[in-house]
């Protein structure tokens, strides 16, 4: 029978801070088995970090885990920073972690922004990469944007409410650039209510069924401001990737195992987004969950990226 549930919980045994450059420093770990095939996992967001429940999506006893928190998510320092944070950057950033830690390669395990920077990290060093898990795909187009900002409102009218009831009337024709300019304020009194606004809107569209637990976790001061800050500064900047850029390299990664694990009723991130995925590269495996929205915690999503992880062990048999 095919396992279903997340491993039990693990602790890291070696972690530490990455400087770099003269502004960023990341936080990394490692757990599981220390001569394990390696794994890399690239949190959402951007700026939303990684949490402890994330190392278990993988067997201890056969990968070697790596998680770390990107350029001014989580436990990296400063905490919110968009200067020098560019997707250019996140995949030097991986290729440092991975130079520093000794891997010549691994497998890339990522899910909403996690997948589109696997993609674009696959796509630029193909050599690097052992395999994708991809889930709740986003490829950082114009319209999956604008989806976000206004085409959620027809399924989570209450929550796009929340979104928008801090801002003037005349600002919801653009919302992205008045959040940009609340997200950018000194002042605690203008930042906190935007980033509180921006993540909760997110933690409540994307669980399946209604998720107090999401809400809240997604409306922690910490957990907000480096995840709105950062994401409404990728969205502004059209995730700092030419339109249609990874759909075209797809070519680069055509001959690496890949599973795609999608949620049919994903608001976040939508089914159309994989699909378009799933058709650019038909030899991944693409896997749809009927019952299930975007978050990588609704029971048939995570069942589906235990079962990728397990299938894996099998495809990366003598991996280094």
């Amino acid at each position: 029978m095919a396992r279903e549930q997340l491993f039990p919980p693990i602790e890291p045994y070696d972690s530490g801070r990455l400087s770099v450059d003269a502004l960023h420093s990341l936080y990394w770990e490692i757990s599981g088995n220390p001569e394990g095939t390696p794994v890399v996992f690239l949190h959402g967001g951007p700026g939303a970090g990684a949490i402890p429940a994330h190392r278990r999506f993988f067997d201890p006893a056969h990968y070697r885990i790596v998680v770390f928190d990107q350029r001014g998510a989580g436990r990296s320092t400063p905490a919110g920073e968009i200067r020098d944070n560019t997707t250019q950057h996140l995949i030097a950033d991986m290729e440092r972690l991975r130079a520093m830690l000794e891997i010549d390669a691994w497998l890339l395990f990522g899910g909403s922004w996690g997948s589109t920077l696997a993609l674009a990290y696959a796509e630029t060093h193909p050599e690097r990469a052992l395999g994708l898990i991809l889930r709740g795909i986003f490829l950082g187009s114009e319209a999956e944007i604008r989806w976000f900002l206004y085409g959620i409102r027809n399924v989570f009218p209450e929550a796009w409410d929340g979104l928008t009831e801090i801002l003037d009337e005349e600002e919801k024709s653009d919302i992205l650039a008045a959040y940009c300019r609340r997200l950018s304020s000194r002042d605690p009194a203008v930042l906190l209510p935007a980033a509180r606004a921006w993540s909760r809107y997110e933690g409540a569209c994307s669980t399946l069924l209604p998720s107090p637990e999401t809400v809240a976790a997604f409306g922690e001061d910490s957990m907000a401001v480096g995840l709105a800050r950062i994401e409404a500064h990728y969205f502004v900047n059209n995730v700092f990737l030419e339109p249609g850029a990874l759909l075209a390299g797809v070519d680069r990664i055509r001959h690496l195992p890949g599973i795609v694990v999608q949620g049919r009723y994903d608001m976040v991130c939508p089914i159309v987004t994989a699909d378009t995925l799933r058709r650019a590269w038909p030899e991944a495996d693409y896997v749809v969950v009927p019952d299930s929205g975007h978050s990588a915690m609704d029971p048939g999503i995570r069942a589906a990226l235990v079962r990728a992880t397990e299938r894996f062990k099998t495809a990366l048999r003598g991996a280094p």
